[in-house]
């Protein structure tokens, strides 16, 4: 038997994302987003907030990274959630971390994180129940160290964090429990 647990976002797992862009003078800002998802395949919608100073920056140059944290830099990942660039001029400069202009699009790539999305801007979705900014992926670059024999990134080393909802906690991904488009197939019979 089933509990109601109210009117509650229960989707699960949900990424932890590091969405990054540059402001109108060139200086990194980066965020935590948990709301986001691929949308084609060249595509990523980021479900954020308008008045987010990253979300600001993406409408001004027109470009952004998406980064997935992992496990290694899950402290650096969820200080960029709880701080926000409209308060703290410092933020990205806090972290030690390092960012390099992407040579694609007009946005940085954080160096730390291992796997990253380059972004153009293509679309604003702004509705009275959602805001979501919509980016073409130009190219994405993994660590070496994370590829495979077939040059695809193997999940199971990546270690990327997940956060979960219910209880405001980040998890790791990593054991494959079955084959896509394979799993099912005894069905179809």
């Amino acid at each position: 038997m089933k509990k109601s647990l109210g009117s509650y976002p229960a989707v699960y797992p949900m990424p932890v994302l590091m969405v990054a862009a540059y402001d109108e003078n060139g200086k990194v800002n980066v965020m935590n987003a948990a709301w986001g998802m691929i949308c084609q395949m060249d595509k990523i919608a980021l479900f954020i907030n308008r008045n987010h100073k990253t979300t600001q920056n993406i409408l001004k140059t027109k470009a952004f990274t998406v980064s997935i944290a992992d496990k290694a830099h899950m402290d650096v990942a969820d200080f960029f959630g709880i701080a926000t660039g409209n308060k703290m001029d410092d933020k990205f400069e806090r972290t030690g971390y390092h960012a390099v202009k992407s040579s694609l699009v007009n946005a940085p790539v954080i160096e730390e994180f291992p796997v990253v999305m380059e972004c153009e801007l293509v679309e604003v979705v702004d509705t009275e129940n959602m805001h979501a900014v919509v980016g073409k992926i130009v190219d994405t670059k993994a660590e070496e160290g994370l590829l495979d024999e077939n040059g695809k990134v193997e999940v199971e080393k990546l270690e990327a964090l997940i956060f979960d909802q219910f209880k405001n906690g980040y998890y790791v991904t990593g054991e494959k429990a079955g084959k896509a488009w394979n799993a099912g197939k005894d069905l179809m019979k």
